[in-house]
């Protein structure tokens, strides 16, 4: 504010001396403000994964927007197995003041009972940002099987327990909990045989050598748009903006759901200014159209959320995770 502005107020009837303390207050924030900016230097966004897969596709796609929105650049790194623990060492063991974050997903809340013992504890070691967006999965079976529906399926396993085999990815993955799910929901009794990836997976079911396979959409979508897989069932609680024409599990009979998500997190002790403005630019980000349509394409569905939001959603998985691994009698590892 310039002489001639002071003067100005001062002719309204403002004294003088509350002008010039006016003056000095905004004089003395004006350094704490710059000070005070986000981003100053390079944000790098710690994933459990390794590059390629959706999660690195999806945080790449983010943290190239949030770098547009927020004036500085943001970039991936790629610390993949251990069951996410490596990552999650590296981000809690950084300054907490936004230059390292962490992209943790429902991975992360099944892994506290997965495992005999980690070296952190989700809740208490990360500080929530927001979600980044969710996707569920699908109940798929091979065209020449006699599955029309799900019922179908449910009445050949009562009229046949543990005859038939259903497929997933790993142990302890989400697929694999959610056919653990199912099968204690439905209270029918089938054989669930693990494979170690998606392509070994498809081939069994496309062999009739399974009657069932759980896997996320994005990955089966190309049988199924060949007609070779047909999708009886959706996991998430509504149905999939991806695949609308798919019945969700609940309109089969099966009071479930199975719904993964990933989240950005930092550090404990990141300043609440840089969380805010961090959660300000993903919800701005996540809502553009474009981006929304990219992620959609990977099966996604972007969606951010307040702190407290994606903090709740992780503690209920963590809590419902733990209650299918011990109702399954999966070891610890």
């Amino acid at each position: 504010m310039t002489l001639i502005d002071r003067n100005f107020f001062s002719r309204r009837g403002m004294p003088a001396a509350l002008v010039t303390l006016g003056l000095l207050l905004a004089s003395a924030q004006m350094p704490a403000r710059a000070q005070g900016l986000y981003p100053t230097r390079p944000v790098r966004i710690v994933l459990p994964f390794a590059a390629g897969g959706v999660a690195d596709v999806t945080a790449r796609l983010v943290a190239e927007k949030l770098g547009e929105r927020m004036k500085g650049r943001f970039y991936v790194e790629n610390q993949p197995g251990a069951g996410g623990i490596a990552a999650a060492r590296t981000v809690i063991s950084s300054p907490p003041d936004g230059y390292t974050l962490a992209l943790l997903s429902n991975g992360t809340a099944i892994g506290v009972s997965l495992f005999k013992k980690l070296p952190y504890d989700p809740l208490k070691d990360f500080a929530p940002i927001s979600s980044l967006g969710y996707f569920d999965f699908v109940f798929a079976t091979n065209t020449a099987s006699p599955y029309g529906t799900l019922a179908d399926f449910i009445n050949t396993a009562k009229h046949k327990p543990g005859a038939l085999n259903v497929g997933t990815i790993n142990i302890g993955s989400t697929q694999n909990l959610a056919a653990e799910l199912f099968k204690a929901t439905a209270g029918v009794s089938f054989v669930i045989i693990p494979y170690r990836g998606t392509p070994e997976l498809q081939i069994s079911l496309l062999q009739g050598d399974l009657a069932l396979i759980v896997d996320s959409y994005s990955a089966l979508k190309g049988n199924i748009a060949e007609g070779k897989m047909r999708p009886l069932a959706a996991t998430g609680p509504l149905r999939s903006k991806i695949a609308p024409d798919v019945p969700t599990l609940r309109e089969s009979g099966i009071e479930a759901s199975v719904e993964s998500w990933n989240g950005l997190f930092a550090p404990i002790g990141t300043p609440p200014a840089v969380i805010a403005a961090l959660n300000a630019a993903l919800q701005d980000v996540l809502a553009e159209p474009g981006l929304k349509q990219r992620l959609l394409e990977l099966g996604i569905e972007a969606k951010a959320s307040t702190p407290d939001q994606i903090a709740a959603r992780l503690k209920s998985d963590i809590e419902k995770w733990r209650g299918v691994i011990d109702t399954a009698g999966i070891e610890r590892q």
